[in-house]
């Protein structure tokens, strides 16, 4: 069937409004393009540097004729989402080499982990770390030596970075090799259960960190699906993967063949040959439609409501958090992954995973099949999965079934017929809310507000007993211009111990939840925020405050707010110490976060 008509509306009002910062984009990647192979404009001093330790494939790199491919790398052996990748250059190289070409290590990249800095002041330093994940693989690719660019990495802000680098960059053709998830551990039910328990003092820290490290126990990526795994489906649905290849274990003979196929693949369409495919036009309005498309599909992370503006502004497109409330209305929720139901990845990959996914979207007209994938031109390729027969990576037909419909469902009998993310507006600004683990009974709340200006105050008020009514949590002064935008991960055993008690609970947050948002309705990335003098800092102890996300409102009755003055910053709020002081200038320059909270882009 045809595009669905919504879906061609939204691509069309997004591709009316980028018109202009879209044609001076492309414009400055054609340039680029224009000058050729890169290696053919160094000097020989500059050629010697860059071959200078390059061994054996040094004859064929200072030769120049054939595709080089730089590796920008967010290794690093703490975070077992990255720690595979440690085996990685090796294995590019070699494959690289078989093909008929070379690669080497352009540059490393940070790779922050939320689950690590969670509730600590490193958190105040992670949506940062986004720009300067763009910042240092820019700093990488900025010798100018490379035909191509494979990109490592995974989790939170790693990968957003590296597209808004792979969009500056656009010329060059761009692929992203994944790690994989871990096996799966304890049931993640198990895991909440105990959390809340211990919010609770009804368990032991030891007993805590027993169910955590149940959990969290293996090299690759976490298994439920927050932002890192949200973020190996957008590469899959946006083309930047290899089909099939986001939810394949690491460390297995099916990961390493698809990353070397992922080599051949990229060095095939370099301007060396006569399939060039940059990444500008791998990025292009369909596919971050298509992207958008499958986050709602799968209750993705709220922290892609942010990314991805960010991610589309490096490439010249202008999305708007309307954009993603209008494709929600319209895309069903065919996937619970935990924590929007009690399945891991590797359960939703055995189940069917994304290519009975992205089969049942394309069939229903609400992905658009007519992109550049680095798989070649269209996205119905991306309906197959790939498989080893006899030690040959070869790719065949995907399930056409769903193998668990408590998992995955096909799209005539979706979990529920809208997506996963919705906006909420009124007169406390712009927000949005994740429903898709949100009860239907729960989506709507009107109650007096309980003001706090850190969620550790909230901790406070929850140890002393404080909370025995309806209420609507405030946590403002949370935001990128306040104090980078922290998770506010950490509330939600408090907040879900309330909800199970009985009470009506709902959070309204200038700051962020990610992936892991859970059961409580929360409004959150509130517009305009607190530091910005927005409505939420003149909000008071006990002003009734409606959120409805049916409606998709979110207000404050009763209170006219414009005859109150704002709450000041309070004091210590993004005070130098423990490395804040370095991201003064970011929290100064940086933008909305229905922007993409964004300060290069």
């Amino acid at each position: 069937m045809g595009l669905h008509p919504e879906i061609e509306a939204v691509t069309e009002r997004i591709r009316e409004r980028s018109r202009e910062s879209r044609a001076a984009y492309l414009e400055r990647v054609a340039r680029a393009a224009e000058e050729g192979p890169r290696r053919a404009h160094l000097s020989c001093g500059n050629l010697a540097h860059a071959v200078a330790a390059a061994g054996d494939d040094k004859p064929r790199l200072a030769e120049g004729r054939a595709p080089n491919l730089g590796i920008i790398t967010a290794y690093n052996d703490m975070l077992s989402a990255h720690q595979p990748f440690a085996a990685f250059p090796d294995l590019i190289k070699a494959a690289a080499r078989q093909a008929g070409g070379t690669a080497q290590v352009a540059g490393g990249v940070p790779a922050m982990c939320d689950g690590v800095t969670q509730g600590r002041v490193g958190m105040e330093m992670s949506l940062f770390s986004r720009d300067v994940i763009a910042l240092a693989a820019g700093v990488g690719l900025a010798h100018d030596c490379f035909d191509a660019v494979a990109y490592l990495g995974v989790c939170d802000k790693i990968v957003p970075g590296l597209v808004i680098a792979a969009a500056t960059w656009g010329h060059l053709p761009a692929i992203f090799l994944p790690a994989g998830p871990m096996p799966s551990g304890i049931p993640n039910d198990e895991k909440a259960r105990v959390r809340q328990a211990y919010a609770e003092g009804k368990a032991t820290r030891e007993e805590l960190l027993a169910a955590e490290m149940a959990s969290y126990h293996a090299p690759g990526t976490c298994t439920f699906y927050g932002t890192a795994n949200s973020n190996q489906m957008l590469m899959e649905v946006m083309g930047l993967h290899l089909p099939g290849a986001s939810f394949v274990p690491p460390n297995t003979a099916l990961r390493a063949a698809l990353t070397a196929e992922g080599v051949r693949r990229v060095l095939e369409i370099t301007a060396l040959g006569n399939d060039y495919t940059p990444a500008a036009e791998v990025l292009d309005v369909p596919a971050f439609v298509n992207g958008i498309v499958g986050l709602m599909a799968t209750g993705g992370s709220t922290n892609l409501v942010i990314h991805l503006p960010a991610m589309a502004r490096a490439a010249g497109i202008l999305l708007d958090v309307s954009d993603f409330d209008a494709i929600a209305r319209v895309t069903p929720l065919l996937a619970r992954v935990y924590p929007n139901g009690l399945a891991d990845v590797n359960q939703f990959h055995a189940a069917g995973g994304l290519q009975f996914l992205i089969g049942e979207l394309l069939d229903a007209g609400l992905l658009n099949p007519d992109v550049r994938t680095v798989a070649g031109p269209g996205l119905e390729r991306y309906r197959q999965e790939p498989r080893l027969e006899n030690g040959t990576l070869v790719w065949g037909e995907g399930p056409r079934e769903s193998l668990d419909a408590r998992i995955l469902r096909p799209f005539a009998e979706p979990f529920q017929p809208t997506g996963g993310l919705m906006e909420l507006s009124g007169n406390l600004g712009r927000a949005v809310i994740k429903v898709s683990a949100v009860a239907p009974e729960h989506r709507v709340i009107e109650a007096p507000a309980r003001v706090f200006d850190s969620q550790e105050a909230v901790r406070e008020a929850f140890r002393a007993g404080e909370f025995t009514e309806d209420c609507v949590v405030v946590v403002r002064f949370q935001g990128p211009r306040a104090n980078g935008m922290p998770e506010l991960h950490g509330l939600t055993p408090i907040l879900s111990s309330l909800l199970a008690r009985g009470l009506k609970v709902a959070l309204v947050t200038d700051g962020r939840m990610s992936g892991a948002s859970g059961k409580v309705p929360a409004a959150i990335h509130l517009c305009p925020e607190a530091a910005a003098g927005g409505p939420i800092a003149r909000l008071r102890d006990g002003d009734v405050i409606r959120l409805d996300a049916t409606a998709g409102t979110l207000e404050v009755r009763g209170a006219d707010l414009a005859t109150r003055t704002p709450a000041a910053t309070p004091a210590g709020t993004g005070a130098p110490g423990m490395g804040r002081e370095l991201f003064s200038a970011f929290r100064e320059r940086v933008g909305d976060a229905t922007d993409g909270a964004a300060v290069i882009v």
